[in-house]
């Protein structure tokens, strides 16, 4: 009931998440990712547990495949799940539990990981891999591109109510964090719309955490 990618940008080396479901509130479960280290989505009959724990073995050392080892050697239920993860070097692994929800399949390239179940056919993986890989711009925009492409190649096998994305870069927070928790319209565009707002947005909300007297003027009644 889930499609989604975690992805690398080669040039910025920042971590992004996008994910959509037929499923409420699908990031606040799925979406992890943490800057320097990786991004990871623990999807179908979720354990939440997984992305955190993805992200600290890669943060201790361990490339992308063989975290996903670990994983698969000590999580409870792996049949379940179904766990994306890049780290560092670019370097993808997947897990697809055998258990995972109707139809499901998984596609990777460097920098690139995607996957999904209950889908409408096994090729939507796939076609969010090359909607990445032929999409230019900030890696924000390359997700969105993704994730279209997914949802136009049959997305899931009903329809989806829920979207996230998620970035990181070179600080501690995410520098985006965009959520549509449910909507009877297209969650993907909704998260688009968001988007195409904050993008413009996202350096000044950076700079204005790590030093406001430098960041640009609010704009706003009182602002000196």
């Amino acid at each position: 009931m889930t499609f989604s990618l975690v992805a690398r940008c080669e040039t910025t080396g920042m971590f992004g998440v996008a994910i959509c479901s037929s499923s409420p509130a699908v990031a606040a479960r799925c979406a992890y990712a943490r800057a320097g280290v990786g991004a990871v989505a623990s999807q179908n009959v979720t354990d939440p547990t997984l992305g955190p724990l993805a992200l600290d073995l890669m943060a201790n050392g361990h490339e992308a495949a063989a975290a996903m080892a670990r994983i698969e050697q000590q999580a409870p239920f792996i049949a379940y799940r179904q766990v994306l993860a890049v780290d560092a070097q670019g370097q993808t692994a997947v897990h697809s539990g055998q258990n995972a929800l109707g139809i499901w399949s998984d596609c990777r390239a460097p920098n690139v990981a995607s996957g999904g179940n209950l889908l409408a056919n096994d090729q939507v993986p796939q076609a969010i891999v090359d909607g990445f890989l032929a999409a230019t711009g900030h890696l924000g925009d390359r997700l969105i591109a993704a994730m279209r492409a997914g949802l136009a190649a049959g997305g899931e096998a009903g329809p989806v109510h829920s979207a996230g994305m998620m970035l990181v870069d070179k600080v501690a927070w995410p520098v985006a964090d965009l959520r549509c928790d449910w909507t009877e319209d297209c969650p993907i565009e909704n998260i688009a719309t968001a988007w195409g707002i904050y993008a413009p947005q996202l350096d000044a909300y950076v700079q204005r955490a790590l030093d406001p007297r430098a960041a640009p003027s609010y704009g706003v009644p009182g602002d000196a």
